[in-house]
């Protein structure tokens, strides 16, 4: 938690989905535009760029051969996907946020990330799966909400 001047400190986990982005702009709107420029907590968002390797599944012949190439597209996407970040807070005057990339397994960088910067708070979107599509993909936002040693909301999108 914290003390005198230091805010509390705010995790924002984002990927490239419209759920993702979902969560940051209504994380924005509701606890930092209102604010401004007096924000209730110090913002981190945070991307969890996975690695080639286990991108690619399974090892096989040519394996080797592509784990450049999907590693390149994944830079990419994780600039894709922080620049985005970085327009929207923009768009919503937030500034003085964070911008952090980290190669990995988001629900294990996204523990860590709270860890680190000692966190009250974690925000993470919901893709809304059933049961059987989260038990094989696996659910960040359930993960999280069961091993971050912080609160966890789960901004889930309206279906319209």
């Amino acid at each position: 938690m914290a003390t005198g001047e230091e805010k509390a400190v705010m995790v924002v986990g984002i990927d490239e989905s419209e759920q993702s982005t979902y969560a940051l702009e209504w994380t924005l709107d509701r606890f930092f535009a209102p604010y401004a420029p007096n924000y209730p907590f110090q913002l981190f968002i945070v991307h969890a760029k996975p690695n080639a390797v286990s991108a690619v599944g399974l090892a096989g012949p040519g394996t080797a051969e592509v784990v450049p190439y999907v590693d390149s597209n994944l830079k990419h996407m994780a600039a894709r996907v922080i620049e985005m970040a970085k327009g929207i807070c923009q768009s919503k005057s937030v500034h003085g946020a964070v911008f952090e990339v980290f190669e990995g397994d988001a629900r294990s960088i996204l523990c860590d990330v709270v860890d680190k910067h000692h966190a009250s708070l974690l925000v993470v979107g919901s893709h809304g799966y059933g049961a059987i599509k989260r038990a094989v993909l696996g659910s960040v936002s359930d993960y999280c909400a069961h091993h971050a040693h912080c609160s966890v909301m789960i901004v889930k999108k309206p279906k319209i």
